[in-house]
């Protein structure tokens, strides 16, 4: 897996179609679909900071994609 930071997480959901729905602790990005189901991801203010393994897939789950296709979105 490489490396990757909580801005580069924050760029990938936006290309994705998420929106900062709440910024105080954490931040809640959210997507409604269109049969009306609703993504969140929750993710940290630290912006540089490398993601931890485990919450970089736990956040993915939520965004419903994997790592792959992160991957694809972060080049474009």
């Amino acid at each position: 897996m490489g490396i990757y930071t909580y801005d580069d997480m924050r760029y990938v959901l936006g290309k994705l179609g998420f929106e900062l729905v709440r910024a105080r602790k954490h931040e809640t990005w959210e997507r409604i679909l269109q049969n009306g189901s609703i993504l969140q991801v929750r993710i940290s203010h630290k912006g540089k900071r490398n993601i931890p393994k485990g919450t970089f897939y736990e956040m993915l789950r939520q965004a419903g994609i994997d790592e792959s296709a992160f991957r694809r979105m972060l080049r474009k």
